[in-house]
């Protein structure tokens, strides 16, 4: 709609998980780091948190990328699993079983020969569950510990990857034999205010605009008002650029933002 009026080959602030726009501020080279060192080196279990919008799910997506498929097999949940067979059989079905076996044990017997077939032919084994703050059960999170007992010579035959918001990491802790497991803890948290700028410039080159578009208060605004959660940034700077274009303007400037942000407040009284 509007990206002819901004120079743009894309829209640069569309909240949907593409790996090319993860701006890769210090704190999120640190963790992505330690997540992708645990999933190369076969570490058996990581933990990604942080509260809602702050790019987690942007972040799984981007270590699934980096892994090879020709040495990496992974199997990514992103719905809740009700109870601990469902888990089981999620697994089995992401990778590329469309029949499952009608038992438990059935299906325990062949998600380890898929393991093992794995390992044998120098593959790894990658089970990344997203949204893991909804998984209630405590039994949901038993059979994820029980999972990494499939282990062969001291090696373990798959790494899981727990991603959720901050309260998966919360009923984590309190189950010690799981939380001992885990190779990396790992918290996202809102960027700083004097990120949000590097952060805007990142995606708007991303879509193909290399020349400034947000004025320095406008990009001021936009970080007290988002509170630095990429979510709520994009969000805001997604309108901008709609009221933007609406308004014929070459840059997004205070007054705009301004404008945006009364708006919105008066929307939610």
């Amino acid at each position: 709609m509007y990206e002819k009026h901004w120079g743009l080959s894309e829209k640069p602030f569309d909240n949907t998980p593409d790996p090319r726009f993860l701006y890769r501020s210090p704190a999120v080279l640190e963790t992505y780091a330690k997540l992708l060192y645990a999933l190369k080196s076969n570490r058996g279990a990581a933990l990604l948190t942080g509260d809602s919008g702050c790019g987690k799910t942007l972040m799984a997506r981007t270590l699934i990328q980096e892994l090879s498929p020709d040495r990496v097999e992974v199997a990514l949940i992103t719905n809740p699993c009700r109870d601990p067979d469902d888990l089981l059989g999620e697994v089995l079905y992401q990778m590329g079983e469309t029949e499952l076996p009608g038992s438990r044990k059935d299906i325990l017997h062949r998600l380890n020969e898929l393991l093992y077939e794995n390992f044998s032919s120098g593959k790894e084994t990658v089970v990344v569950i997203d949204e893991g703050q909804l998984l209630e059960a405590s039994d949901i999170f038993e059979e994820i510990r029980l999972l990494l007992n499939f282990q062969l010579n001291d090696a373990f035959l798959l790494t899981v990857l727990l991603v959720g918001q901050v309260q998966l990491g919360e009923r984590v802790r309190m189950i010690p034999q799981l939380d001992d497991r885990l190779a990396a803890h790992c918290l996202l948290k809102p960027l700083e205010k004097e990120e949000v700028s590097a952060y805007i410039r990142h995606r708007l080159e991303v879509a193909g605009r290399d020349d400034p578009t947000f004025s320095e208060g406008a990009i001021e605004l936009v970080a007290q008002y988002s509170g630095g959660v990429p979510r709520r940034l994009n969000h805001i700077c997604d309108t901008c650029l709609i009221i933007g274009y609406s308004r014929s303007v070459t840059e997004v400037d205070e007054e705009l933002v301004h404008s945006l942000i009364l708006n919105e407040e008066e929307n939610r009284v």
